[in-house]
């Protein structure tokens, strides 16, 4: 399997584990009576929780624009060294971002975010090119 591919599929579990995270600091905030509930009455999540569950928002949309790139790298046989560090680049970033927006690591956070970012945009402009 191709390296991007590979990282592809990592990201995926990746939003897994986050999903984890996420569920299980939002249960113990609101409490499981209410998570297994209908959830009528909305309740807002504070601090470690909100945080997590704002990181998963940002890699359901940061995985869109992967997906994309390794798509566009895979499917015109523009795969090559550079592509797959992207790849990895952007995993590891992905990796690094869930503590640094949970434990509110500023302006890590921000500047790791900007690290996966490029990588995909690095991606798409060597498959171009």
């Amino acid at each position: 399997m191709a390296p991007e591919l590979v990282a592809l599929a990592l990201a995926g579990l990746l939003q897994v584990v986050q999903y984890g995270l996420y569920s299980v600091a939002a249960n113990r905030q609101v409490g499981v009576e209410y998570a297994l509930g209908p959830r009528d009455g909305g309740r807002e999540l504070r601090g470690t929780a909100a945080r997590l569950q704002r990181a998963l928002t940002n890699h359901f949309e940061a995985l869109v624009m992967f997906t994309l790139a390794v798509v566009v790298v895979t499917l015109s046989g523009q795969g090559n060294a550079v592509t797959a560090a992207c790849g990895w680049t952007y995993l590891a970033a992905r990796v690094l971002y869930v503590p640094a927006y949970a434990l509110g690591w500023v302006p890590w956070r921000s500047v790791i975010w900007a690290v996966g970012f490029l990588s995909i945009v690095a991606m798409i402009a060597v498959a171009l090119l």
